[in-house]
């Protein structure tokens, strides 16, 4: 346990004082009076007596929640210190004062899965249909980091992404696509594919001549996914996995300055079992464990919080969703002046790409995902996102097909063009729900901060086993929910047809010439390339992981030589050892 101040003891020390109500007690103290009346004289001895309930939803929080909301559901409400305005600290309201009229946000649908050559198509086809930003989905080899012609990849080769063996892979994906003026967010999930892929990415900017601070974009970098969520046949220690996230980070905000260099990555954590609250808990405790580190080697934490960004899951409880947003914003302000100090306004923002839920997709009546995707989004767009990913109808059984994916293309530009909410910020703010469930939402994922880090912090609960267990005990009590119908999901469990004649899907199908063609411009690789280059290359990158250097700029070097990510994976291997996660007993 640990015995450092935990952020929520820091917060509590520096926030506690005075605070102006909105509301006056002699107001509430009459609004009193008229809600016992109506509520013992209109509302119904069955609703009286259930006058709390507690939502069972898919990923729910399971917050209990009033019939009816009043200002006495949240009488301490202070306006300048809970919501403020827009643009202004606390941030609750949105980040920038005029929110979407200003920029809207940006349309960042996944590109699909095949070759590279035919993901450099589809990426072409969907930024001519009005996309703003580039979603790199990689194939199952390339997320385990294992080359197309090693047995592991066998079956995944460009299965639900696509394949990145080498830098000339990286070429052809990126064949006449702006690079230096298209954002471009490779979903690398973990520090090591970070630290492998997106040298990768560099270099092939270099070979036609863009500079590094020209290129826009992210990469996700977050060893929650290594070391927790992702189901592989190897892994390297938690401390050690951190540890490169942290090195990725310091050469990335260094050398590359408008890239964001972490996307902390509470989304897979939620889709692989977690509540709301236990996804946003973890994040920012990988964000403080974070910070704590780069200052101690020597830099400035506001330099480094600029670049930070968070990436997050939106269920199906949609005032949650919306509530939950506000709250994490108003939050990580709250951390980065108050436990670190910060005077950057920009290093108070908590910046985030959102994706509507792919684990609340169903296959049963497919077409019931579309409105699903379509009110996470809305959400998503209520509660102040930067970024957005709507998943397609088709997800639950595949990548998505062309026509789903500008189908869910098009449902972010019905709510950004149509509905007319990006003309009011935070159109929600000054309910009595929503200002509640922030304030109920922060104080839940305040808490769980806290027992992660009276734990020793992030690092450590995932070594001892504690999250993995925490995770596990979630999925296995949502599945009985779903088994009993406590939780109901439509199509499945309850409002089930029979009759209904299903739409045809899309299945996106393993190509085995697409898999002979990578593993044949492999064997072109090893024999063009200086191998000698290479496996100096390779050694040097095993001693850095040794001696504690940063091994991006060995990663790199491997990259200009040529070197393929599972032989780069094999290294951190050879340097680092492997990792079994514990059973943890409570």
């Amino acid at each position: 346990m640990s015995k450092e101040q935990t952020t929520k003891e820091i917060l509590q020390e520096k926030l506690a004082g005075k605070r102006t109500p909105l509301y006056s007690q002699a107001t509430l103290k009459k609004l009193a009076l008229e809600f016992d009346r109506w509520k013992n004289s209109c509302v119904r001895e069955q609703d009286r007596q259930n006058w709390w309930v507690t939502p069972h939803t898919i990923l729910g929080s399971e917050v209990p929640r009033e019939l009816l909301y009043t200002p006495l559901s949240n009488a301490d409400f202070d306006y300048m210190k809970d919501a403020g305005f827009s643009g202004e600290e606390p941030f609750t309201r949105g980040i920038h004062s005029n929110m979407y009229r200003g920029r809207v946000f940006t349309m960042r649908q996944i590109f699909g899965a095949g070759s590279p050559e035919y993901v450099n198509k589809r990426m072409k086809s969907l930024l001519a249909h009005g996309a703003t930003g580039t979603n790199w989905a990689l194939d199952l080899a390339t997320v385990q980091m294992f080359d197309s012609d090693e047995p592991e990849a066998l079956g995944q080769v460009a299965t639900v992404g696509v394949p990145i063996d080498c830098v000339e892979d990286m070429e052809v994906i990126c064949k006449d696509v702006p690079i230096d003026k298209v954002s471009n967010s490779i979903i690398t999930h973990f520090p090591r594919n970070t630290a492998i892929i997106f040298p990768m990415f560099l270099v092939m900017a270099e070979r036609r001549g863009v500079p590094w601070d020209k290129l826009p974009g992210s990469v996700q970098n977050d060893f929650i996914m290594e070391s927790l969520v992702r189901s592989a046949v190897e892994y390297i220690p938690p401390k050690d996995d951190f540890r490169v996230q942290c090195d990725n980070i310091e050469f990335i905000r260094k050398n590359v300055p408008q890239w964001n260099f972490v996307t902390l990555n509470g989304y897979n954590l939620r889709e692989w079992g977690t509540s709301g609250v236990t996804e946003m808990a973890v994040a920012l405790a990988n964000a403080i464990d974070t910070l704590k580190v780069m200052e101690k080697r020597g830099h400035d934490v506001d330099w480094v919080g600029e670049r930070l960004a968070f990436f997050w899951a939106p269920a199906n409880d949609f005032f949650e969703e919306v509530a939950r947003l506000r709250a994490v914003r108003r939050l990580w302000y709250k951390i980065m002046k108050y436990r670190f100090g910060c005077k950057s306004t920009r290093s108070m923002w908590m910046r985030c790409h959102v994706q509507t839920s792919g684990v609340s997709l169903t296959r049963e009546e497919p077409m019931n995902n579309v409105v699903r995707a379509a009110y996470q989004a809305l959400a998503a767009v209520l509660g102040g996102a930067q970024s957005l990913h709507v998943d397609s109808y088709d997800e639950a059984y595949s990548v998505p097909s062309e026509e789903a994916s500008i189908l869910s293309l098009r449902t972010q530009q019905i709510i950004e063009a149509e509905t007319q909410v990006t003309q009011v910020v935070d159109p929600l703010g000054g309910s009595f729900y929503i200002e509640n469930l922030t304030n109920e939402m922060e104080k839940r994922i305040l808490d769980e901060l806290d027992e992660i880090e009276r734990r020793g912090g992030l690092a450590e609960t995932v070594a001892s086993g504690w999250l993995h267990n925490r995770v596990s005990r979630f999925v296995e009590k949502e599945q009985r929910q779903i088994a009993s119908g406590e939780i109901k999901v439509v199509g499945r469990n309850t409002y089930r047809a029979t009759d209904l004649k299903m739409p045809e899907v899309w299945v996106h199908e393993y190509d085995e010439e697409v898999a002979k063609e990578m593993k044949d411009k492999l064997t072109r690789l090893r024999q063009r390339r200086d191998n000698e280059k290479a496996s100096n290359a390779l050694a040097a990158l095993v001693q850095a992981c040794k001696k504690g250097d940063n091994v991006m700029q060995y990663t790199l070097e491997c990259a200009r030589a040529d070197c393929t990510k599972g032989e780069m994976r094999r290294a951190f291997v050879e340097a680092f050892g492997l990792w079994k996660s514990p059973i943890y007993v409570s």
